[in-house]
């Protein structure tokens, strides 16, 4: 596989505040743009709330590679399921004297309607986490704790 770009341009708008688009992201047709509002937390000075953090944006690239990757890996093992979801936690907290996010906490949850498919589907799942290039990436611990639900016809 060749090498890919993925460009992302953030533009400083007040305060703590900006705005993050991707050029690839637009909708040549309508020309909309698929922009973000992307603002410090407010766990820090001037952070401000309900608007995503780059915190926010990391803890969600890990938990959104893995869906993808797991929907991926599914499909090609031609796994059967009804939903898959992901719950996540990013953790920040100082080492060294630096902010880092230490550790993302992911919850995927998997519905399934055969019993019998459940120790599998627990396997790609966690195929999916080592394969997840995000998670590849980056030196945080990632913690995985995968909930199988079975859902009768």
């Amino acid at each position: 596989m060749e090498k890919h770009a993925y460009n992302v341009n953030v533009n400083w708008k007040e305060n703590r505040k900006g705005i993050m688009c991707s050029p690839e992201l637009s909708n040549n047709e309508t020309n909309e743009t698929n922009c973000i509002e992307v603002a410090t937390p407010p766990e820090f000075p001037g952070g401000m709330p309900n608007i995503w953090s780059p915190e926010h944006l990391f803890t969600a690239a890990v938990s959104s590679c893995l869906m993808t990757t797991f929907l991926a890996i599914a499909e090609f093992s031609k796994l059967e399921f009804v939903s898959f979801k992901c719950n996540s936690k990013g953790i920040l907290e100082k080492v060294d004297g630096k902010f880092v996010m230490s550790e993302v906490l992911l919850f995927p949850e998997v519905v399934i309607t055969d019993e019998s498919k459940r120790d599998r589907t627990e396997r790609i799942v966690e195929k999916a986490e080592k394969a997840c290039l995000i998670s590849n990436s980056i030196t945080s611990k990632i913690t995985m704790e995968t909930k199988i639900i079975i859902k009768s016809n």
